[in-house]
């Protein structure tokens, strides 16, 4: 299949998504959050809900997902994008489209977490080619935790424990990361995350060793629509990158049960 025909078909996927739905951000949420702003959660998408996403970041980049909830704790995403895609000049295409798939096997109790196995190989950001790999790495195989407690609405931690398959760098450690999610009334949610980055902090790597810091707000502004800005390595983590300093990013996702 052409890269033409590819992106023609997907984006023909996303225009059959309405603007009719469940939204992701506050007290009164219908689903969990699937990712924090890197990090992946232990969240999954209901049966039968198909979700799309956005995600607008520095240099006109653009990652885009389509993901459904094949079964209870299971479902399966394709992912694509690029950098300058918004501005002019030519566009700049990944050179794969990103897999992705999660199961949750445990789902949370009184006393103990939520725990999810997932695969995802769509990164952040430009895409290096002589290191093949994206400026912030794809989590490759993971296992995430979520555990959710009532205080002034939901206070929610993530965990997670990844190796990512981007490993050109020479930089193959495994890697941790760890996030909060704090409801603020009915449909705003703030949230948290800190990826170590372990794999990231070679002489060959981006990162300075400090980790990426993240931060960003969910809001379910209508039914079916959550809108999310984020601002991203706040700890000025990238060593030699073509970005430096705090990024803004938007979030837009849709979500609607087709089945």
């Amino acid at each position: 299949m052409s890269k033409q025909t590819f992106l023609t078909s997907y984006f023909i996927l996303f225009l059959t998504v309405q603007l009719f739905g469940q939204a992701a951000g506050g007290s009164d949420a219908s689903y969990e959050l699937r990712d924090l702003i890197d990090l992946p959660t232990a969240g999954t998408l209901k049966k039968g809900n198909l979700g799309v996403s956005f995600y607008a970041l520095p240099f006109g980049v653009l990652t885009s997902k389509i993901e459904l909830g094949i079964i209870k704790n299971f479902s399966l995403g394709l992912s694509f994008g690029g950098a300058n895609l918004i501005g002019s000049g030519k566009p700049d295409f990944y050179k794969r489209p990103g897999i992705l798939g999660k199961f949750r096997f445990y789902t949370e109790a009184r006393s103990f977490p939520s725990l999810t196995i997932g695969f995802n190989t769509q990164g952040k950001g430009q895409f290096i080619d002589s290191l093949d790999r994206y400026e912030i790495k794809s989590p490759g195989i993971y296992l995430a935790s979520s555990k959710n407690y009532k205080f002034l609405g939901y206070l929610s931690f993530h965990g997670i424990i990844n190796y990512s398959l981007e490993k050109k760098d020479n930089d193959e450690n495994i890697n941790f990361g760890a996030g909060i999610e704090k409801t603020i009334g009915p449909t705003i949610s703030i949230i948290l995350e800190y990826d170590l980055a372990l794999n990231d902090n070679s002489n060959n790597s981006l990162g300075k060793n400090n980790g990426y810091l993240n931060a960003g707000l969910r809001w379910s502004a209508s039914y079916g629509l959550t809108i999310g800005l984020d601002f991203k390595n706040l700890l000025d983590n990238k060593n030699h990158s073509i970005n430096d300093g705090v990024e803004r990013t938007l979030f837009i996702e849709f979500v609607r049960d087709i089945y």
